[in-house]
């Protein structure tokens, strides 16, 4: 099959289990990948066949390697820290031992047709797999995933490993220290998670500084010196990514991490 093939084939097995709503989709989008992905984003974590995911799988591995995978080894820290890194892009683009999703609370990924959230975008690239692992997770767990904690699993299709799943804090109105030190929580619960797994390369997202409101200033400062933190004491995991969208959260990264001293390169 060709990529034309796979998406048609997607697309017909997803409208057969739910019609309904497909043809809803259907006259929104078209016969397209957004047709597709708004699919993915409505499908409960059911079971599916062995052949749609040899067909979903292929689809998803070609759209990555054509939008191109960045090899995070050949990525150059920031100035003062050999450890630190910050790039600006897709972030299921990087082959990083793990990339950080930002999730909410129930953690089987956003529901909403191609909404812009980068909880969307995870789970569409991974593929439908993730969200079945996930709903098993909580399953076990039996209870919301709280603020502040985290998960792993398969990355799946993505060009990374794994995927470290976590709920940062939510902020309504004044900005509190019980926000600031669960997203703390958050970063510092995913380093502890990928060192328990030997993983090596990391890439945070902005966690919670979307649609979750909190402050983009405080929260890297508080990224980077969770980070920090965790260097001094664990060495295992040698590279951070602090990965941004937008020219906005770049500049300000860019403005946290140019503000650190320069530390000894063995460190």
């Amino acid at each position: 099959m060709n990529q034309k093939q796979r998406l048609d084939y997607l697309i017909d097995t997803l409208m057969q289990e739910n019609p309904e709503d497909g043809a809803w989709l259907q006259r929104q989008y078209g016969n397209t990948f957004a047709l597709l992905r708004a699919l993915l984003n409505i499908r409960p974590p059911q079971p599916c066949s062995d052949e749609f995911l040899a067909v979903q799988d292929a689809f998803l591995q070609e759209m990555t390697r054509e939008k191109g995978i960045v090899d995070v080894a050949g990525m150059q820290p920031i100035a003062s820290h050999p450890q630190l890194y910050l790039w600006q892009g897709d972030i299921t683009r990087l082959n990083a031992d793990a990339i950080v999703n930002a999730a909410n609370s129930k953690l089987l990924g956003c529901w909403q047709p191609n909404h812009n959230c980068i909880d969307n975008i995870i789970h569409t690239m991974s593929g439908v797999q993730l969200r079945r692992d996930c709903a098993a997770l909580m399953k076990a767990q039996g209870y919301d995933e709280p603020a502040g904690q985290a998960k792993i699993t398969p990355a799946y299709n993505l060009p990374g490993r794994y995927v470290l799943h976590t709920v940062g804090p939510i902020v309504h109105g004044k900005l509190t220290e019980e926000h600031c030190r669960l997203l703390q929580a958050s970063y510092q619960n995913c380093l502890e998670l990928a060192a328990m797994h030997g993983l090596k390369s990391v890439a945070f997202c902005c966690i919670s500084t979307g649609v979750f409101g909190f402050p983009q200033e405080p929260a890297a400062r508080i990224a980077v010196r969770t980070a920090l933190e965790f260097l001094q004491q664990d060495t295992s995991v040698q590279q951070i990514i602090f990965n941004v969208f937008k020219d906005e959260d770049k500049l300000i990264y860019q403005n946290v991490l140019g503000a650190l001293p320069v530390v000894d390169k063995e460190f």
